[in-house]
């Protein structure tokens, strides 16, 4: 019997990677441990147990499954104070490393971000230093050595892979490119600073695609970008789905300057989060330029640009842009 573990599993990439590895039988046993229930519970092959990283797990499996996969993580911004990204995102990730000691399992997949860099004004791979701007950039980085440490005990015996995909789009996710799509769709799209930033983003199944590649490389320890390529323009992304819903809609951009005192006064006025919120204008007019270098070094197949990406999710999941 062969298998796995995936800590923060309930969420939209452990879902994902959870029905791929059921549909190619990768593993005979997947038990999904997270603090959420799982939308795969009672599944043929899932074992969902309620697990909070942030304390000791005490989880049971009879023998050493051959990977743990570490999606846990406080990773919304805005939507938690500063505090609760550190306390989830390092505590979890001792936690999961002390429970991988424990267990006997010498294979550790950890998911961080691009967040880690910090703004990216220009191609940024990962021979750039980490540079983090935000709390939550700021415990993924950390996080990342608390994995290394683990490596380092048996460096003979383990294998590491941290990845650091961009933003994560695709089915079931309402998140920025769905919200573009949508406004675009009813006649609109308006954005905070110059839509010729560039913007990296992940198509959730081009990620998996990357999960299972370095699964399979030979390394000890690989760290790399996850992001679709080429990185294009919000203007581009735009003009892409315009052209994919045959749509004339403006591409109205606002200056941050101008937008972010409106933010401001009006989260102070509703003091909850809101489409404008102050840190989400911040982030929107923040360019992210990311090159997955090492996947090209890897001679790894990108499947999905923009393009191919919005196409294929709109043919399996169509409810989404309803």
């Amino acid at each position: 019997m062969s298998i796995c573990v995936i800590f923060g599993g309930s969420g939209f990439v452990g879902t994902h990677l959870a029905q791929t590895f059921l549909r190619e039988k990768r593993f005979t046993l997947i038990y999904i441990a997270d603090i959420n229930k799982t939308l795969l519970e009672g599944t043929l092959g899932i074992s969902y147990c309620n697990i909070d990283v942030r304390n000791e797990i005490n989880l049971e499996l009879g023998e050493a499954p051959e990977w743990i996969f570490n999606f846990a993580a406080v990773h919304r911004e805005p939507g938690h104070l500063d505090k609760e990204y550190f306390e989830t995102n390092l505590k979890g990730s001792t936690n999961v490393c002390n429970f991988a000691e424990r267990v006997g399992c010498g294979k550790i997949f950890f998911t961080s971000s691009i967040a880690v860099y910090g703004p990216c004004l220009v191609p940024t791979d990962e021979s750039k230093l980490p540079n983090p701007i935000t709390p939550y950039g700021g415990s993924k980085y950390p996080a990342e050595l608390i994995h290394q440490i683990w490596l380092n005990k048996n460096l003979s015996a383990r294998k590491l892979i941290i990845a650091r995909p961009g933003v994560i789009f695709g089915p079931g996710d309402p998140g920025n490119i769905l919200r573009m799509i949508k406004a675009i769709k009813k006649g609109y799209f308006v954005f905070p600073g110059s839509p010729k930033i560039c913007k990296s983003y992940a198509y959730i199944f081009g990620f998996i695609d990357s999960i299972k590649f370095t699964m399979n490389r030979p390394e000890i320890l690989m760290t790399y970008n996850y992001v679709e390529t080429p990185t294009q323009s919000i203007e581009d992304i735009a003009k892409i789905i315009k052209l994919i819903l045959k749509s004339k809609a403006p591409i109205i951009s606002i200056p941050s300057k101008v937008l972010m005192p409106i933010a401001k006064l009006i989260q102070f006025f509703k003091r909850t989060n809101n489409p404008i919120h102050p840190i989400r204008v911040k982030k929107a007019s923040t360019p992210t330029h990311i090159l997955p270098q090492q996947l090209v070094n890897w001679n790894f197949e990108f499947k999905y640009d923009f393009q191919k990406a919005v196409d294929h999710w709109m043919q399996s999941s169509p409810e989404d842009f309803d």
